[in-house]
């Protein structure tokens, strides 16, 4: 029984059939469990008018659910900074950490339906990794995304997706991506 039939999500398969095997022949791993994988991907969202209105809030949660297919977490001010008018523990954010099957179903819809629907997209720039081979991305609205309605929409909203990988190499990294289908802006001359 493959996992297709089980139903592993289609991106998964690509990863173990075709993106691993090249991985370890490019970066000579001699091993396919040293081969870099995804951990998860984490998607978050500030909301500025967090703690005046809390049915903004609540509508922005709904939407995430609908994208990510996981209730969000509501994420609170650590301490108060009067020049925002912010109180400790007042509603800040949303946040939700995809893992295991969620996870490449979501990376799928991202990289194939919704990145293809932004306006004048040429790609996100690779030079955005951390020292620990994650790489981190801002979307200006949640419209892209084909489970958000827009005239159910009250508020655009942007949010940070962040992918976790087990390698600390850059290249290793960006390597992985390229192979699952991110779309990387291309450099002139290279």
């Amino acid at each position: 029984m493959s996992n297709a039939e089980k139903g592993k999500p289609r991106l998964y398969d690509k990863y173990r059939t075709e993106v691993r095997p090249k991985l370890v022949d490019e970066f000579s791993l001699g091993n396919v469990m040293r081969a870099p994988r995804m951990i998860k991907i984490a998607v978050n969202m500030g909301i500025k008018e967090g703690p005046q209105d809390v049915k903004i809030l609540e509508l922005l949660a709904a939407e995430l659910a609908n994208i990510t297919g996981q209730k969000p977490v509501v994420t609170r001010a650590k301490k108060s900074i009067a020049a925002f008018k912010l109180r400790e523990n007042t509603p800040v954010g949303l946040k939700v950490t995809l893992r295991g099957d969620r996870m490449y179903e979501f990376m799928d819809r991202l990289f194939n339906v919704a990145m293809p629907r932004i306006r004048d997209f040429r790609g996100f720039s690779p030079k955005a990794f951390d020292t620990q081979g994650n790489y981190s991305l801002g979307l200006q609205e949640q419209m892209i995304f084909p489970e958000i309605r827009f005239d159910k929409v009250k508020k655009i909203q942007g949010m940070d997706i962040t992918f976790v990988t087990t390698t600390d190499s850059k290249e290793e990294s960006k390597r992985l991506l390229e192979l699952l289908g991110f779309p990387f802006k291309r450099i002139e001359g290279k």
